[in-house]
């Protein structure tokens, strides 16, 4: 599939502000299923920007704004051509026990403090297989849990999913992070957008929000038939597909922030962000 990706978010500040300092995470990335075709980031009022892939492998533009300002807009247009994943193997657990496997992602193996009713959980998942297991990971979870917009916040644990029964889908996949992690599958968690329109007689532009999966890295997935990134939605209980496009991963959602920053001045800020996501034909 081919998008158009136009990505719009606007500050305004009670009272202007100097000294602005921001790093953007909003350009598509280069996968294997997935190639960026065009992307244009443009930032008002006018700021050099200095760009960079972070640890992670997350594509990176920061800028400063020096001079007083009251408002803040940053834009980005992309075009990206998508394609199918290829259907993951079924192996056994074996190959994700061998000390070449943790050593290459000991990051995404790390696991939380969390305990009691998470562990509890944990425990009523069992698979043959790692592909499995994720697949059960994405059915387990919508199934206990409500996809219920402003009852969690950016800034909401685990913890606060359980007491609330229900969350977004950045809760879904930090709780499937540690799931994963539990049983020894490196994950990582993956914030991008989801083309949600109906395929059959749906809108080819329509408005979404930033999306969040989770990658698991299973035996067998790579190109070579060695370990590869596996996409998996526990908001919408499937593997990842054409219709999703990648921004960048990390451990959970702080690594990847559309936009982070600091400024000098006034404390509160009034924000408005919009993506719109238009399906291209041939």
């Amino acid at each position: 599939m081919r998008f158009a990706i136009q990505y719009r978010c606007a500050y305004g500040y009670e009272q202007a502000v100097s000294d602005q300092h921001n790093a953007v995470r909003v350009q598509p990335a280069e996968t294997p299923t997935q190639r960026v075709d065009s992307y244009e980031l443009t930032v008002t009022p006018r700021a050099r920007q200095f760009n960079y892939r972070d640890y992670f492998g997350t594509e990176v533009s920061e800028f400063n704004v020096w001079e007083s300002h009251d408002r803040l807009l940053i834009e980005a247009r992309a075009r990206v051509t998508t394609s199918v994943p290829a259907p993951p193997p079924e192996t056994g657990f074996d190959p994700l026990a061998v000390p070449d496997y943790r050593d290459r992602v000991e990051e995404y193996l790390v696991r939380d403090g969390s305990g009691g009713r998470v562990d509890e959980l944990a425990r009523e998942l069992s698979a043959e297989s790692p592909l499995e297991l994720v697949r059960s990971v994405c059915e387990l979870i919508p199934s206990r849990f409500e996809y219920r917009q402003g009852v969690t916040y950016v800034g909401s644990t685990v913890d606060d999913l359980f007491d609330a029964g229900a969350g977004v889908c950045q809760d879904f996949v930090h709780l499937g992070l540690i799931l994963l992690r539990r049983h020894g599958v490196a994950a990582r968690y993956v914030s991008g957008y989801l083309f949600a329109a109906d395929a059959d007689g749906g809108e080819d532009s329509v408005e979404v929000d930033t999306h969040a999966w989770l990658e698991a890295l299973l035996p067998g997935a790579g190109p070579d038939g060695g370990y590869g990134w596996v996409g998996a939605d526990p908001t919408n209980r499937r593997l990842t597909g054409e219709q999703h496009v990648k921004i960048g991963h990390g451990r959970h959602y702080a690594d990847v922030p559309p936009v982070k920053g600091v400024y000098r001045g006034a404390p509160s800020s009034e924000l408005d962000v919009n993506v719109r996501m238009t399906k291209l034909g041939g």
